[in-house]
Formats: C-alpha cells, sequence, structure tokens
C-alpha cells in the first residue's frame, strides 16, 4: 500500500516537473546558424512556439535593438507568412563599409495569410523565421531583441523582460543573440554573410585545390604506369637473356 502510494506521488512530481520545464522553456527564442561573431554577419533564426491549446499565432513582431542597430537585415521567405521591414532613421549614422548609414531596421513582422482554417502556428506547433544581420557590434557581448506574439483570439504575448546574470529567469523573457569572439583580424568575417562573395570564393578555393589533387594524383599515376612498363620491359629482356645463357 505504502509502495503504491510512493510510486504514484513519485510519478505526479515527475509530471509536474516536466510540465513546469515545458511551460519554462516554451518562449520565443533566437539561435545563430553556426556563430554570431563580433564585427560579422549571421543567419539567426526566431524560434516561435505556440503556447495556447486553443488558438493559432497569427502575428510575430521583433524589435531591434537601439544601443547597437544593424543596418543589414534580410529576411528569408517562410510559406504562409507576409513580411514587412521597418526602418527607423538614426540619430547618429553608422559607418559601414566606407559609407555612412542614416537609418537601420527597427522592426520585422511577421503575418499569416492563407487559409483561416490552417492559419500561422497551430496548437502543439512552432515556426522559425530565419534573419541574415549584420554588421553585428564588435563593443557587445549579446543582443536583446523584444518580441511580440498576437494569436487569432487577439491574445498579445510579449517577450520583452531583458534576462539578469544571476537571476531566475523571468516570466516573459525576450530572445537574446549571445555573440562570439570575432577571428583575429578578421572582424568575424568568418560567419559573414553579405552577399555569399565570401562563400564563393571558399567554393572555388576548395574546387581549385581539388582539381589541383587531381592534375597530382594524374601525374603520379602516369608516372607510376611509365615505371612499370619500364619494369616489365626489363624483366622480359633478362628472361630472354637468361634463357638464351641457359640454351648456350
Amino acid at each position: 500500500m505504502n509502495v503504491s502510494r510512493i510510486a504514484l506521488a513519485g510519478g505526479i512530481a515527475a509530471s509536474t516537473v516536466l510540465i513546469l520545464a515545458g511551460t519554462a522553456s516554451a518562449h520565443v527564442s533566437v539561435q545563430p546558424q553556426g556563430e554570431a561573431a563580433k564585427g560579422g554577419y549571421a543567419t539567426v533564426n526566431f524560434k516561435v512556439p505556440n503556447e495556447r491549446a486553443n488558438a493559432s499565432t497569427t502575428k510575430v513582431e521583433v524589435n531591434f535593438p537601439t544601443d547597437h542597430p544593424l543596418a543589414s537585415v534580410m529576411p528569408q521567405a517562410v510559406p504562409g507568412w507576409d513580411i514587412e521591414v521597418t526602418k527607423s532613421k538614426l540619430a547618429k549614422p553608422l559607418e559601414m563599409h566606407g559609407e555612412k548609414i542614416n537609418e537601420a531596421v527597427s522592426k520585422v513582422t511577421w503575418t499569416a495569410k492563407g487559409d483561416k482554417n490552417d492559419l500561422g502556428i497551430r496548437p502543439g506547433n512552432f515556426q522559425q523565421f530565419p534573419l541574415s544581420i549584420g554588421q553585428l557590434p564588435e563593443n557587445a557581448d549579446q543582443l536583446v531583441f523584444k518580441a511580440i506574439q498576437t494569436y487569432d483570439n487577439k491574445e498579445v504575448v510579449r517577450w520583452i523582460e531583458e534576462p539578469k546574470d544571476g537571476a531566475a529567469e523571468p516570466e516573459n523573457p525576450a530572445p537574446v543573440l549571445k555573440l562570439t569572439a570575432a577571428a583575429d583580424g578578421e572582424h568575424g568575417a568568418g560567419s559573414t554573410d553579405k552577399s555569399g562573395a565570401d562563400a564563393t570564393a571558399q567554393a572555388a578555393d576548395k574546387q581549385t585545390t581539388a582539381a589541383s589533387d587531381t592534375s597530382d594524383s594524374d601525374t603520379t599515376a602516369r608516372v607510376l604506369g611509365i615505371v612499370g612498363i619500364v619494369v616489365g620491359i626489363a624483366g622480359v629482356a633478362f628472361g630472354i637473356l637468361a634463357g638464351r645463357r641457359r640454351t648456350a
């Protein structure tokens, strides 16, 4: 009897822990694809889960930090969603690739479109919204984005509370992008996403190296082939001479 009660209590406790853990982790977050290096460019994904059992998420707004403005923000198309990029004038212009930038992206908004019965992020699902962003600041360790999630029942959830080191996670934490150290002398160029030029150059280098390796391999094979033929001819000649000597 006591064993059954203990088992039941243990099961309830375990279920409670799982439920609480799921609730705590079900918030809007941002993660880079690869690294987000200081001074460079990165592709990031905003992950938006649906926390409601009877409503779908139909709108997501991500507000960009004003203390570290980002001049280049390019969204990737997401099927079933319209995308709007909002820019604002900067109080202090940025310098980017030798040019002065007077405005930066302040907000990106995704709005669900299509069939009302299959609209947005449905209960039990999540959606990722990819962005290419830069140039990342060199004098910051993280970027805080404030997100607003709207459901089709008009409910609005504001993920705007900035997490603090050493403190408990707030109820509605804002997405935080952790920045990594820039590569020495490259200012984060290792994660650059500017126009695909770096990726193209790397691909060309790989193709050149592969072609060089193939050429070297072909040359080596030819030399070995010639050596084999010479050795074979020498062996035949030696056999003929040896036969003649025996006959003599």
